[in-house]
């Protein structure tokens, strides 16, 4: 059943936003995607493309006059067009800095001009070297060197936060923004540097499991299924206005761990090899060694918690894409979850 309303989504042929434009099809909203498929892929909507309430537009979402016009037709608008990995970023410098600039300021210009809701997903990244844990939506910013360019999409994405709430202060925009720590799942690639998937690409194919660094460092990694229930609910939360939010989970585990779990909960014959962080990522690499969010706000807010462990996420990616087909060694799996 159709509710009529009618969600833009930028960025829309990526990983998050494919299935986020899924889940809105599901509960009967109209979904209008714009993507310029240099880090997104059309492969993505297999799932939501033959819906009559779905539509696909190939374009920049810099483009104004195109971008006036799906806003003009949409009642909210999610804005997660942006550059996507660390790799790519390092790799693309000016244009993921431009990309994710000039996109917001576009699409929230227009936005205000039409008084159309915006949910923005910014990152959990802009906590840089932030060592007051686990992560508050009010507390500081520490990012690093500018001559440490690993900080430029922090940066960015601050920025843009700044000018999201810019507008909701100056022009009455109904903006908010959300912070996503380490969304996994289907679709994930593993060629922006993304580490979970890169793992299980390895662990397919019996491969060493490359972790950068000695492993100790520790991140916090949410199902995608749960993030795009958080988005959703956001829609009608007025309280959220004006609002950050953390999105993620407060599970935190090594990288050593999280290659240990995958390569016993897949039965892979991989090891496990460490390599000096300046050899993968240069020289002067700065690093988050801990990334553990407070999701008190946004349980607040919309009662939202994540329902997904670890154990659970990997279970449900080494069976969807067919990792190894050795032995599981169930003993060390049990363990290792306990």
């Amino acid at each position: 059943m159709n509710n009529n309303k009618r969600i833009l989504i930028t960025g829309g042929a990526g990983f998050i936003g494919s299935h986020l434009a899924d889940k809105l099809l599901e509960n009967g909203y109209s979904v209008s995607v714009i993507d310029d498929l240099s880090t997104g892929s059309i492969q993505n909507l297999q799932q939501a493309s033959p819906s009559p309430y779905f539509q696909f537009i190939e374009g920049d979402v810099g483009d104004y006059e195109q971008v006036f016009e799906l806003i003009n037709e949409a009642d909210v608008v999610f804005h997660l067009a942006a550059a996507v990995g660390v790799d790519y970023i390092l790799k693309n410098r000016v244009e993921s800095i431009e990309r994710c600039l000039q996109g917001t300021k576009t699409v929230l210009e227009i936005a205000s001009r039409l008084q159309k809701k915006v949910i923005f997903t910014s990152t959990s990244e802009v906590y840089g070297q932030n060592n007051q844990l686990p992560f508050v939506e009010t507390g500081q910013l520490v990012i690093g060197s500018p001559q440490t360019f690993r900080w430029s999409y922090a940066c960015a994405k601050a920025m843009d936060e700044f000018m999201a709430l810019a507008y909701y202060k100056e022009q009455g925009l109904d903006v908010v923004i959300t912070r996503l720590f380490n969304t996994v799942g289907p679709r994930q690639s593993a060629k922006y540097g993304m580490v979970l998937p890169r793992f299980l690409h390895q662990a397919s194919k019996n491969e060493p499991l490359t972790v950068f660094g000695d492993g100790s460092q520790t991140r916090c990694f949410c199902d995608i299924d749960d993030v795009t229930r958080a988005l959703m609910a956001l829609i009608n939360c007025t309280a959220a206005v004006g609002e950050i939010v953390n999105i993620g989970s407060a599970e935190e585990v090594t990288i050593d761990e999280l290659a240990q779990r995958i390569i016993i909960q897949s039965g892979s014959l991989s090891d496990i090899e460490n390599i000096p962080v300046h050899e993968a990522r240069g020289e002067g690499f700065d690093d988050m060694q801990r990334r553990v969010p407070d999701l008190q706000k946004i349980k607040n807010l919309i009662g939202w918690q994540p329902q997904h462990n670890l154990a659970s996420i990997i279970e449900n990616l080494v069976r969807k894409i067919g990792v190894a087909e050795n032995e599981v060694r169930l003993p060390e799996a049990i363990k290792l979850v306990k």
